[in-house]
């Protein structure tokens, strides 16, 4: 069973939090007005839920932001799939990630935005939902829940885990009290051979690696969209969840390569949609005629580039283009983005040098010849060239990236056999 952690500094930080949690609605409030929360959801940041909890056990699963979300999406699949009755509840913290998983979700699963990190919050929401199960993915580690969780029996897993050095050198700064969140967990199954470093470090007892980024099906595909897109009969570069600083140099590294060609479209999909008039008018500036999806505008009226700034719709974009830049990878910082949605759909995919939280998988995808790597404009403008020139090579490129990511599904049928003792009884049909 879990062990509710119990230190010093948790106290204290449970004690904090609650003195300031009377504030919380007004900063929530706030942050909506910014969008950055759903206003119409603050109750269940607050762990007020106005959805009734089903009858029988309950499996809670939690990822914070859009990657993590849809991460967990074969997880899903794979419990539903062992246990057709087993009720499960999804949380995440971004409005964005709420948005993605309204439309992915396999019906008959709850979503919930997460409570926030204070006692009275955390309370609420576990004694509405009364999970028998909580397995929390990726980086996240929230003292108050995890400690209220494991108080109350819940069985925990931290699955498809991932800690940057950063986060472990100030974690151990407060080493004891990592020690006994990380404790609380009776699986703990890492994203990489350097997270399970990091968490053994720490004090956390590491199974098998499990990322859950590497496994499941692909994105959905609007296939009249995708049609739509086809029949212009151009070429089309998609740049696939860009961020501020990557529009410019791929769009240039885009015009150079397509100079002396007929006429190609790039188009755009920021990572966030909201950039979406931002993106339009950058590339106005740099003498590209635009046309923006969610302004109503058809990929038709797009004379040069297109901004794809919808949710929901990048499996038809993947699936219509001949060569997909993967955003995240053309700045400092981002640290790249995962490109295995793509591979699924089997996209000749292009990345920029900056991918460090997904080195291992680019690393693979290159040894197989399954990516191809660019370490600057010039050398993206170069390679964007050389797939739209040789369809032949795109062709290789993305059958190579189509069975990289066919091969990834053993490492979650391992992980199932180490999650399923933590599940609940299920009770005879």
């Amino acid at each position: 069973m879990s062990r509710k952690p119990s230190t010093l500094p948790l106290a204290l930080y449970a004690a904090a939090t609650g003195l300031f949690e009377p504030l919380t609605p007004a900063l929530l409030r706030r942050r909506a007005r910014a969008g950055k929360e759903d206003a119409g959801r603050l109750h269940e940041r607050l762990g007020r839920p106005m959805v009734a909890r089903p009858e029988g056990p309950l499996v809670w699963l939690h990822g914070v932001s859009v990657g993590e979300s849809l991460s967990l999406l074969p997880l899903i699949g794979a419990l539903r799939a062992g246990r057709p009755g087993l009720n499960v509840l999804v949380t995440s913290g971004t409005v964005t990630s709420a948005e993605v998983l309204a439309r992915r979700l396999p019906a008959g699963v709850t979503h919930q935005y997460a409570p926030v990190d204070a006692p009275g919050a955390a309370a609420r929401f576990l004694d509405h939902w009364r999970p028998d199960t909580a397995l929390f993915v990726e980086s996240e580690l929230w003292p108050n829940l995890i400690a209220a969780a494991a108080g109350r029996g819940v069985r925990l897993g931290l699955v498809s885990a991932r800690i940057t050095q950063a986060s472990a050198d100030g974690w151990s700064r407060a080493a004891g009290t990592a020690r006994a969140l990380l404790g609380a967990f009776e699986l703990v199954l890492p994203q990489d051979a350097a997270t399970a470093a990091r968490l053994s470090r720490l004090g956390a007892t590491v199974g098998p690696g499990l990322n859950l980024k590497l496994v499941g099906e692909p994105p959905p595909v609007d296939e009249r969209l995708a049609a739509e897109l086809k029949a212009l009969g151009r070429r089309i570069v998609l740049a696939a969840s860009t961020h501020p600083g990557e529009e410019r140099p791929i769009a240039e590294a885009f015009r150079a390569a397509t100079a002396d060609g007929p006429g190609a479209l790039l188009v755009v999909a920021p990572r966030h949609p909201d950039r979406g008039p931002a993106v339009a008018d950058e590339l106005r500036a740099l003498g590209f005629t635009v046309a923006r999806r969610a302004a109503g505008e058809p990929p038709a009226k797009a004379a040069e580039a297109y901004v794809a700034d919808t949710l929901g719709e990048l499996g038809a974009f993947y699936a219509a283009a001949d060569a997909v830049v993967m955003g995240g990878s053309f700045v400092d910082g981002i640290g790249g983005h995962n490109p295995l949605e793509a591979a699924r759909l089997g996209c000749a995919i292009l990345t920029g040098p900056h991918v460090f939280n997904a080195a291992d998988i680019y690393g693979a995808m290159l040894d197989d010849c399954a990516v191809i790597a660019a370490a600057d404009r010039a050398a993206l403008a170069r390679h964007i060239g050389g797939v739209l020139a040789n369809p032949a090579i795109a062709e290789r490129v993305g059958e190579a990236a189509a069975a990289f990511a066919a091969r990834q599904g053993a490492a979650l049928i391992e992980a199932m056999a180490l999650i399923e003792p933590l599940l609940p009884a299920m009770s005879p049909a």
